[in-house]
């Protein structure tokens, strides 16, 4: 690995872009650790999933910068982030990337407000009389 790899990932208005380095485990994200970004245990876990499913939670060093959505849209974006990162790294490390799930993006995002109602699917109360 010449210098650093990076790579963006997204969730639904989340956006993170991930610089991947040889390193010693240290994950930084808008400058603070990631535990402390990220205050929930399960939020920090999906952080370091792709990590662990390669064993390699103490071989990269990785910088993420977040914006936009919340904590969680952020969490889910690292995590593909840092999976696409670690393709570019070596290209073996596909298969267990593929088998946890960690390459694709969830499409998933807010559906839009639709005439005539109050929300997307939430209509004005019907009176009969």
């Amino acid at each position: 690995m010449e210098k650093q790899k990076n790579a963006v990932g997204r969730r639904k208005e989340a956006v993170t872009r991930v610089f991947l380095s040889k390193g010693d485990g240290k994950i930084t994200i808008n400058d603070k650790d990631y535990k402390e970004y990220f205050s929930l245990a399960y939020l920090q876990n999906q952080v370091v999933a792709p990590l662990k499913a390669i064993e390699a939670t103490d071989k990269f060093d990785v910088k993420i910068n977040a914006a936009g959505g919340g904590i969680k849209g952020q969490a889910e974006a690292a995590k593909l982030g840092i999976a696409r990162a670690l393709l570019e790294v070596n290209a073996e490390y596909r298969p267990a990337l593929k088998a946890a799930g960690f390459l694709k993006r969830d499409p998933r995002g807010v559906e839009r407000k639709k005439f005539g109602h109050k929300k997307a699917r939430r209509s004005y109360q019907f009176s009969k009389r």
